[in-house]
Order: structure tokens, then sequence, then C-alpha cells
């Protein structure tokens, strides 16, 4: 292992720190390493409560959380406020995960401060640059801008290569959100239970990305509230607190019967919920990758998924977002138990938890642990 190896890990959103979480005590694990935390604070509260669970402290706090800001402006103030930091630590390398505009500035401040940067969960694609916008532009920007690929699967480290990425530089390692679901799941039952009818079968929803504003989250509402006249669901959705989608649900399905609108659950809760549901109804990304292992049927409330290798393996469907195609399809799972067994295979494409040991392994020039595309675990 080199000694001294100075890394950087950039945090801005809850999805980010989830999975960097096992990667960041990786880090720790090891001698030889000086291993410090950037958090952007692009999602306030949402980032501190998963900082929380983890038990990290950042080592850096940028605060650039602002109502209302746009992505430019977020990117400006991380960028300028990181340049000191890299001063001051020069640090080896900056690792980024995954496709938030915390992603795109850091990785762009850290190529300029001539910095290494290492992408977890590189070569994600739709190839439709405003579907979704602006994550799509901002992964193709960072993997091209990165010195270490660390592709969650197969089907993305051949995306990178299609795209001219250097071979040399593209370890597929597995997912690191299927590492932190390995802890997550394992500890007790959260204090919070919202209550679900007798007999009823969870319905667990998601909705909030940016390209669902507007029309497409006034049909996954319309499709809700359509589900919840049968008298055998409950329907549990922690709502996003951003007015594009906080009012539209409240106002189509506040005082529902069969429907509990909650405040966004921290990590722990919402494991629980995912272990506890009959279906998913999401546009979440992490979401896809992480309700296969508990064998929870997803269906991807979106145009496209960068996610493909979920649909493949059968465990996730992409529905879009009108609400006649998503009653339809999730009335044929819960009508007919045979469509939910087969979506309910508890196989995981994206990973055997131990992605961050690969990663860290590779940084410091180590053999990293092998691993099987076709190795799974079961966290239920």
């Amino acid at each position: 292992m080199s000694t001294n190896l100075r890394v950087l890990t950039v945090i801005g959103t809850r999805p980010e720190a989830i999975k960097m979480a096992p990667v960041i005590a990786e880090l720790a694990r090891q001698d030889g390493i000086t291993s410090r935390v950037l958090a952007s604070g692009q999602h306030r509260q949402m980032l501190d409560q998963v900082l929380a669970i983890f038990h990290i402290t950042p080592d850096y706090d940028l605060d650039v959380m602002r109502p209302d800001q746009a992505p430019a402006d977020v990117l400006a103030r991380i960028a300028v406020g990181m340049q000191p930091i890299l001063r001051e630590f020069a640090p080896d390398w900056v690792l980024v995960q995954g496709d938030t505009t915390t992603v795109l500035a850091a990785a762009l401040a850290a190529a300029y401060a001539g910095c290494r940067v290492g992408h977890v969960e590189a070569g994600l694609r739709t190839y439709d640059r405003r579907n979704p916008f602006p994550e799509e532009l901002n992964r193709v920007l960072v993997d091209h801008a990165s010195d270490l690929h660390f592709a969650p699967t197969e089907s993305a480290r051949q995306a990178l290569l299609r795209e001219g990425i250097n071979e040399a530089t593209v370890h597929v390692t597995g997912n690191t959100v299927i590492d932190a679901l390995r802890v997550i799941a394992a500890q007790s039952r959260p204090a919070h239970e919202p209550q679900v009818r007798d007999g009823r079968r969870l319905i667990l929803v998601t909705a909030h990305r940016r390209e669902n504003h507007g029309r497409p989250i006034r049909e996954i509402v319309e499709a809700l509230r359509q589900l919840a006249l049968r008298n055998d669901v409950h329907i549990v959705y922690p709502v996003h607190p951003n007015p594009h989608i906080w009012e539209p649900v409240h106002q189509g399905l506040g005082g529902s019967e069969n429907v509990t609108l909650l405040e966004p659950l921290d990590y722990l809760d919402f494991v629980h919920w995912m272990k506890e549901a009959y279906l998913i109804l999401t546009d979440s990304g992490g979401i896809q990758e992480e309700a296969p292992s508990l064998g929870v049927p997803v269906l991807v409330l979106r145009e496209t998924t960068e996610r493909p290798e979920a649909v493949a393996a059968g465990v996730a469907r992409l529905v879009g977002t009108r609400a006649d195609a998503i009653v339809a399809e999730a009335t044929q799972l819960l009508n007919d138990p045979a469509s939910h067994a087969a979506m309910a295979q508890r196989a995981n494409p994206f990973g055997d938890g131990r992605a961050a040991q690969r990663i860290v392994a590779i940084l410091a020039g180590r053999q990293p642990p092998p691993w099987s595309p076709t190795e799974t675990t079961d966290y239920a």
C-alpha cells in the first residue's frame, strides 16, 4: 500500500452520503491513508440525517444550500469554496459519487487544482441529456474529467469504453449502496411506525426528480389516488420538501383513505419500510439498486433509466409517469401472485456488499477482492 495517501471524499446529498459511507468507513480502517470528508450541504436536512446514522462528521462543510437555488448557483459556490480546501489539504485523490451538481462541481474544482479524481458509480447512462436533467449531463462530464472510474456493473464499464475512456482506468466494483444496505438492514426496527390498516399490502412511494415536476407528478398523484380506492392496499409516501412535489402531492392525496403522507424518512426508517413493502413505486435511482436485495418489485416512475440491469434481471419495470400505465402495472402485480413472485427474486445485479473494499484497494494500489456479477446477497 502507498504510504500517507491523502483522500478527500465529497458528499452533498442524501444518496451520495449513503453510497459513500461504506467508502469513508473503509478508508478510516486502512493504515497509511489520511482521509477527510467534505460536505457541500446541497441537501442540508436530508444529508445531515444520513451523516448521523453512519456516524460521519465532515471535516469541511460548505453549507451551500439556499432556497430555490439553480444548479449553476450550487456549482459556482462549491467550486469556489473548495479551492482553499484543496490547497490546504492537497489530496492525492478526490472521490465523488454519482451525478449531482455537487459531484460535477467537485470534480471540476479538483481537476483544475491538479488533483486526481475518482468517480464512484461511473458509467451510468440513459443517453438522453435532458432525462434526467441535469444528472445525465453531470455524469458524462464527470466521467471524462476523472482519472479512475469505479463502474458498478459490466454494462456501465462498457458504456465508458464506448466513449473512449481508457480501459486501464475502469474497474467493476459493484455498487456501494449494497454495502450500506447490508449495514442498515441488520439494525433493529425503527420507532417510527405509520399506521397501516390490518390486511392491507404496503405500497411504498417516492417521487421527487426534477423531470417529474409539473404534469408528471400530477399524473403520479392521480395514479396513487386510484390505487388507494382499493380495499387491500395502504400507500405510504414520504414526500420531498420541494414545493414542486410537496404541494401537488398534498393537494391531491391529503386526507385520502389508505394513504399516509410523511415527512422524508431517515435512511434507517426507509430501509425498514422497503423491507415491509409489497411493492415500491419510485423515480429514485438508489431504490432500483436496493429493493432487489430485499425481494421487493419496483415500478420505475420514469421514461428512461440508467440502471437497465434491474429491468433486465426482471426485478424492476420501467412504467413511465402516465396515470393509466402506472395503475395498470401496479394492478397486475397486486392481482396476479405469479407476476409478483416473478419480480420478487431477491437477485441483485449491483453487487455483493464489498464494493467499498474494492475501491479503497484500487486507490491504494492493492489487488481488490474478487467479485462475480452473479453473486447476490439476501438482506431481508
